[in-house]
C-alpha cells in the first residue's frame, strides 16, 4: 500500500539568507500501516519513489525496499522525499543547504503527525541529509544508516562539480541549458564509477568519424541525456553547490549510526569515511565492501549492501 504526500510549506527562509518560495514538498510513503518508519533518501535525482511508483512502476531501490526485502514493506513503513527546489525552478534559490533539507523533512514528519522515526537510510546526498538531520533533530531518530557520504565533500570531488556547474551555466548563457546538463552529467559519470569498470566494458570501438567517437563516448552520452530529460539546469545548480556546501561536526550526533562504503568510492573516499566513524559522538560502524562501480555502488551492489541492511533493520524491531 502506497499513498502519495504533498506538503505546502510557503516560503521557507534558508540557512544562508535566500528565500525559497512557494515550496511545496513531494513525499510517498508505502508498506505496513502503523509499523515502524524508516525515511530512505537518495542521491540529488532521486524521486520520492523508493519501492513502487517509478519507471516501470518500478522504485530507484526497489530492489532493497520490497516485501521480504533487507527494507522489508511487510514490516516497515518507507517515506522518500524529493529534495528542494522543486517544479520548474524559474525563482530557484542560489544556494541551499543540507540542513535546509533536513528542515523541509522535519516539516512533511510534522504534517504527518510523525514524532519520530525508527530510521533514516540516505545514500550520496541523501547521506548527507541523514548526517544534518541527526545533528539538528537528534530527539526525532532512533537509528541511522549513511552509504556513500561523509561530513565533508572530499577536495577534488569539489573541483570536479565546479567545473560541471560551469558547463551548465555556459549552456544557460548560451540558450542550451539541456547541451550544458548533458555535458555535465558525462563528466560526472567519469567521477562516479572506476577506470577498472571502464576499462572492462568498453573495447574502444570506432562508432563515428569525423570527429572520431568511441562505445565509451555513445555510453556516456546516453547517460547525460537522460540526465537532461528529468533534471532542470538550475535546480542541478543548487544542489550540486549544496553537496559543496555540506558540513557536519560529527562530534554533535549521538545517533548509531552505521555506514557503508565501496572502497573504490572517489566521491566519498575511505579516508573520509573512516574518520567520520572515529569522531562521531555516538556509537558506530563503518561497513566496507569491493565494487567496480565507485561512488554509484549504491545504486548496483545489492548483495553486497543487502545482508547488512537486513541486519540494521532487525535491530530496529
Amino acid at each position: 500500500m502506497a499513498r502519495d504526500i504533498t506538503v505546502d510549506l510557503g516560503d521557507l527562509k534558508l540557512e544562508r539568507g535566500e528565500i525559497l518560495r512557494g515550496d511545496v514538498a513531494h513525499a510517498r510513503i508505502c508498506g505496513q500501516d502503523g509499523a515502524p518508519i524508516i525515511v530512505v533518501l537518495g542521491g540529488i535525482s532521486a524521486t520520492r519513489f523508493v519501492a513502487d511508483g517509478g519507471r516501470n512502476n518500478r522504485g530507484w531501490w526497489s530492489t532493497l525496499v520490497r516485501n521480504g526485502g533487507p527494507i522489508d514493506l511487510s514490516r516497515f513503513q518507507v517515506l522518500g522525499l524529493e529534495f528542494a527546489p522543486t517544479g520548474d525552478c524559474t525563482d530557484c534559490p542560489d544556494v541551499i543547504t543540507t540542513g535546509d533539507q533536513a528542515h523541509r523533512l522535519s516539516a512533511v514528519l510534522d504534517n504527518q503527525g510523525i514524532d519520530k522515526i525508527a530510521a533514516l537510510v540516505g545514500s550520496s546526498y541523501g547521506g548527507m541529509v541523514g548526517l544534518r538531520f541527526a545533528e539538528m533533530f537528534p530527539e526525532r531518530l532512533d537509528k541511522l544508516c549513511v552509504i556513500g557520504a561523509a561530513h565533508r565533500p572530499y577536495p577534488i570531488g569539489v573541483a570536479w562539480r565546479g567545473i560541471q556547474r560551469r558547463v551548465v551555466r555556459l549552456g544557460l548563457e548560451a540558450g542550451n541549458p539541456e547541451g550544458g546538463l548533458k555535458l555535465a552529467r558525462e563528466l560526472a559519470m567519469t567521477t562516479y564509477r572506476t577506470p577498472v569498470e571502464f576499462a572492462d566494458r568498453f573495447a574502444l570501438n570506432e562508432t563515428g568519424t569525423h570527429p572520431s567517437t568511441f562505445d565509451i563516448c555513445d555510453y556516456l552520452e546516453s547517460r547525460g541525456n537522460a540526465f537532461a530529460q528529468t533534471m532542470d539546469a538550475r535546480r542541478f545548480l543548487a544542489l550540486s553547490e549544496s553537496i559543496d556546501l555540506h558540513r557536519v561536526e560529527p562530534e554533535n550526533i549521538s545517533t548509531p549510526t552505521l555506514l557503508m562504503t565501496a572502497i573504490s568510492d572517489q566521491i566519498a573516499p575511505l579516508v573520509d569515511m573512516q574518520e567520520l566513524r572515529d569522531r562521531l559522538g555516538g556509537e558506530s560502524e563503518l561497513y566496507t565492501f569491493t565494487s567496480l562501480f565507485g561512488h554509484d555502488a549504491f545504486l548496483k551492489e545489492y548483495d553486497a549492501m543487502g545482508p547488512k541492511l537486513a541486519e540494521f533493520c532487525a535491530g530496529l524491531l
